[in-house]
């Protein structure tokens, strides 16, 4: 039995929408506590979100966003 909700820190869930493993991440954000965020890239499956440019484009700005919000 897996257990997010101890964890006291925020949680980015970045996956891809085409994802086969898309559930793993749906999973685990509904078991972790707050704060949280499920972000999910448009079209992108779960090797392309690793380095291609379109994907990048996308998610580099929002983990840039979510740690500059959480980390202080």
């Amino acid at each position: 039995h897996a257990s997010l909700d101890h964890i006291a820190a925020p949680l980015l869930f970045i996956v891809g929408e085409n994802a086969v493993s898309k559930y793993f991440s749906e999973d685990a954000y509904e078991k972790a506590a707050e704060p949280k965020e499920l972000f999910v890239v448009p079209g992108a499956t779960h090797v392309g979100l690793y380095d291609q440019p379109e994907y990048l484009k996308i998610t580099l700005p929002k983990l840039d966003t979510f740690f500059e919000q959480y980390l202080k």
